[in-house]
């Protein structure tokens, strides 16, 4: 039975991981800047994860996309801090200056609503804890007056 068989090296880590050899391929990959389109659910790389994404329903292609996703929202956050004068570290470093603090808001609010995000998801795409996100989605509105 496959419980004798005890650990094996070949079965452990994602479809990425396995792809390209073991976590050494992934790194050497990333320190070159040259990670494949990959999927944790699909065992191969580029042109395979290419044809399985376009062939599977657009809402499963969507749920099938998360490196794309982050992408998307990672754009999503330098063009709107680009566009607000404010500095993405800025944002990250969980600065409670009234402009920074709007714009994130704002930020957790587009990224929930365009592409469904986990707030846990939210916060690290913004650089602050799950709390400070969550406390976004709780606190009544502020009013423009004060």
């Amino acid at each position: 039975m496959g419980v004798s068989q005890g650990h094996r090296p070949e079965l452990v880590g994602g479809g990425l991981i396995r792809s390209l050899g073991g976590w050494s391929g992934v790194l050497g990959r990333k320190r070159r800047g040259d990670l494949p389109l990959a999927d944790p659910r699909i065992l191969g790389v580029d042109e395979f994860v290419e044809r399985v994404l376009k062939e599977a329903e657009s809402k499963v292609q969507h749920s099938f996309s998360p490196f794309r996703v982050a992408e998307r929202v990672r754009r999503l956050i330098e063009d709107t801090c680009l566009g607000k004068g404010i500095h993405r570290a800025e944002l990250e470093g969980g600065s409670r200056r009234a402009t920074v603090s709007q714009l994130r808001m704002e930020l957790a609010h587009r990224i929930l609503h365009e592409f469904g995000l986990p707030l846990a998801e939210i916060a690290r795409q913004l650089g602050v804890s799950t709390s400070a996100i969550s406390k976004i989605f709780t606190r009544p509105p502020r009013s423009n007056s004060t």
